[in-house]
């Protein structure tokens, strides 16, 4: 697949297709003709990347948790999970494929996995209606994690959408109150529920799966209330404001972790997860493993107190 370079990387970009024209001059000129140009062009590419990686504002780091290459949840999936059964439907009305989950087993503990899916190309962004659930996924979720509660099984929730589908559909069907059920059962599981914010966390379609006992955060994802389109649309009145407002929303991992809001940043690959997504998904598994060894000795009374002192505790002093 090819590289998708983001603004602030046209200059890096630029730099890579010098390197790629060497390498095709080196096909004519005989082996080793610009090996020494080469090495020096590359030397730079991953200075002017630690540069750029290193100072990023919060419209940038929204961009990159959009990356259409940055690792979705069935690559989380595929890296992670074994013995992997899809479960569908909410019992009610329909299968959301926005919304995927099922039982498996990370890393030898059996465990129940929720996630948002937006998909990599046009076919499966529209199955999967770009990780937008409607009120039967949350519907769904709140089904796997019963049975998770019923099995006493870890809950695994991936998180990356920019909200919940606001369609008349899904509206008639009450997405805020799916959305809100889905809020209580996270609250009330006596099992651990670890949540990572793969990419986008973005308004209650976030945190209908995200109310868990500990919440991690890719270094380069958002979280916020709404998309800061949305924000830049209702609070100023001018979507074309979005960079403006994510700066000052405060959304990046950096300035959750700040604010309580995350537990833990997981250090992406030089250049975001798209970058090297099997380093990535490698990093968010061991963090989820570290995580539930520490909830896995707790009972479950002592997993709810811990989940709800933990949100009471968001951006106290």
């Amino acid at each position: 697949m090819a590289a998708h370079y983001l603004e602030f990387e046209r200059p890096i970009a630029e730099l890579e297709a010098k390197i790629e024209e060497l390498h095709k001059l080196s096909e004519t000129a005989g082996p080793g003709a610009f090996d020494a140009e080469i090495a020096s062009l590359r030397e730079r590419v991953g200075e002017m990347r630690r540069d750029a990686y290193s100072n990023l504002d919060g419209w940038q780091k929204t961009q990159i948790a959009r990356h259409p290459q940055r690792p979705h949840f069935v690559d989380y999936m595929a890296g992670l999970i074994e013995d992997f059964i899809e479960l569908r439907g909410d019992r009610a009305f329909a299968d959301d494929q926005a919304m995927l989950g099922g039982i498996g087993q990370f890393r030898g503990q059996p465990v129940v996995v929720i996630g948002q899916e937006k998909g990599h190309d046009i076919a499966t962004r529209i199955k999967h209606n770009f990780g937008m659930a409607r009120p039967e996924g949350y519907r769904k979720a709140t089904r796997l994690m019963d049975l998770a509660d019923q099995f006493g099984l870890p809950v695994l929730s991936f998180i990356d959408t920019n909200g919940a589908y606001p369609g008349i559909d899904s509206e008639e069907r009450g997405v805020a109150e799916a959305i809100a059920r889905g809020i209580e059962r996270c609250l009330t599981l006596g099992v651990p529920m670890v949540a990572v914010i793969t990419g986008e966390g973005m308004s209650g379609g976030a945190i209908g799966i995200g109310a868990a006992n500990a919440v991690l955060i890719l270094e380069h994802s958002v979280y916020a209330v709404i998309t800061p389109e949305g924000c830049a649309s209702i609070l100023l009145r001018d979507g074309a404001l979005a960079a403006g407002a994510a700066k000052a929303m405060k959304i990046t991992a950096q300035d959750l972790i700040k604010n309580k809001v995350v537990d833990k940043i997981i250090e992406e690959p030089l250049g975001g997860a798209h970058a090297d997504p099997a380093l990535a998904i490698s990093r968010v598994g061991d963090a989820i493993e570290e995580e539930l060894k520490a909830l896995l000795a707790l009972s479950p009374q002592q997993l709810k107190t811990q989940r709800a002192e933990r949100f009471y505790a968001i951006s106290r002093p």
